[in-house]
């Protein structure tokens, strides 16, 4: 039975990593042509993490979760759809029940439902993590970004041209990934406002989504994009700084959990250590005693 047990716990770990390494048809969210996306899909037929509870899918669209779980992954620019990293979650849940059984050699509810738990909570923090990752990169790209389109439009470039010319000539990074998207999306005849509101409720970053508003607006009220551009740039440099001195103005709060509950004690173990030995001894009291 032991045997089993271990046998079905390699499987499984194997499994969860198959599901999110060996997925070279998801890497990429783009909008294809149906030509396209039908190969796409005739290759996802062979996805393990697609198909392992076929009733997923179901269970999302009732619960209203797909949506919201989709904008999820994509934040983190993940290699998995809305269903299979559901899935993962599930699979992580019973590897971790299934191991606490095989740690402990036996079946204690509450520990395998403290461990499943634990197995369906952590595939979400690291998906938070690398949505906090993506999020602090782009927020950290995009005054340099602004800077580069506005030179573009100075320079008798329209705003398609510009960004194309932007991901052409510069290194990938996750600003220039979802400029790509932008513009793969406008290709295939989305209008560009509706486009970049998509961008900016995608990410829902306040940055980005005074960087979309300001774009919006020009097309809308027929202003120069050059001039927004300008505007934005000194804008989206001065939101920047006041985040760094948000977060400088944090660092004090933040040092205190470490210097309370493991700077302290050491100081006080170094100090008093040495003298509460002493009076447990007798020494100490021994030596005020000579001194009267």
């Amino acid at each position: 039975m032991i045997e089993m047990i271990y046998i079905g716990v390699i499987a499984g770990m194997g499994l969860i990593f198959y599901g999110i390494f060996g997925l070279p048809s998801t890497t990429i969210r783009r909008v294809k042509l149906p030509e396209a996306a039908n190969k796409e899909k005739s290759i996802r037929m062979h996805s393990f993490l697609y198909y392992v509870f076929p009733f997923t899918k179901k269970l999302l669209e009732k619960l209203n979760l797909q949506e919201k779980l989709k904008h999820r992954v994509d934040a983190a620019h993940v290699k998995l759809l809305a269903e299979e990293f559901f899935n993962l979650k599930l699979l992580a849940a019973l590897f971790f029940g299934a191991a606490s059984f095989f740690f402990t050699n036996q079946f204690e509810p509450g520990i395998v439902t403290i461990s499943a738990s634990v197995g369906f909570i952590i595939p979400d923090i690291w998906l938070n993590k690398k949505a906090h990752q993506r999020k602090n990169s782009i927020v950290r790209l995009l005054p340099e970004t602004v800077d580069l389109l506005g030179l573009c439009v100075e320079a008798g470039l329209d705003f398609a041209t510009a960004v194309k010319w932007i991901i052409e000539k510069t290194a990938m990074n996750p600003m220039v990934e979802e400029l790509a998207f932008v513009l793969e999306e406008i290709k295939w005849g989305k209008p560009r406002s509706q486009a970049l509101k998509d961008m900016s409720k995608r990410l829902n970053i306040m940055e980005v989504s005074s960087f979309v508003h300001t774009l919006v607006q020009a097309e809308r009220m027929g202003t120069p994009v050059a001039e927004a551009f300008a505007i934005l740039s000194e804008d989206v440099r001065l939101q920047r700084f006041r985040r760094g001195e948000r977060i400088a103005l944090q660092a004090p709060m933040k040092i205190l959990i470490p210097l309370i509950f493991c700077i302290l004690p050491v100081i006080a173990i170094i100090i008093g250590g040495p003298i509460f030995l002493q009076f447990m001894d007798g020494g100490l009291l021994n030596s005020v005693g000579v001194g009267k």
